[in-house]
This record gives structure tokens, sequence and C-alpha cells, in this order.
């Protein structure tokens, strides 16, 4: 199963996802890049009437940091539409 959502992450690496971890968490972003243990994801800023607008530390509304999650926490993962973010 590990190994399974490690080729997934591999596979959809530089596109929009949404992953649900084993502690009922959702986090949305672009995958970043993938380890054996881990996918580091690049959270998107949502734009709208609750965002500052700007390109902050990142560009083109990306944060300038990945985050981590461990790969054996995954229980879902699915693609999502770039264009929810906007």
């Amino acid at each position: 199963m590990i190994r399974d959502y490690y080729h997934l992450c591999c596979r959809y690496r530089g596109r929009s996802v949404e992953i649900r971890d084993r502690f009922g968490r959702i986090h949305r972003g672009i995958i970043d890049r993938v380890t054996p243990s881990h996918v580091y994801i690049r959270p998107i800023r949502a734009r709208g009437p609750r965002s500052f607008g700007g390109f902050g530390f990142g560009f083109f509304g990306f944060g300038a940091a990945a985050f981590a999650i461990a790969i054996g926490a995954i229980v879902a993962l699915s693609l999502i539409p770039f264009w929810f973010f906007w």
C-alpha cells in the first residue's frame, strides 16, 4: 500500500492534489518532491476577498516552503483541478 502511494505521488509530481491522512486532516497543494518516506507539497494561497494579494514570499501565488506528509499516513490521494484555487 505504501509503495503504491509512493509511485502515485511520483506520477503526480507538479500537479495539484488533495491528500487525506490517517488523522483526518486534508492537505491541498502541489506535489513538490517525493522521497520513499515523505511527500512534500506546496500549499497554494487562495485568492478572493480574504486574501491580501501580491506575490508574497513565493511566486505566482505559491508559498515559499513545502511541508512534508509521511507516505505511511496517507489514506486517500486525489487530483484536483488547478482552477479550484482561483
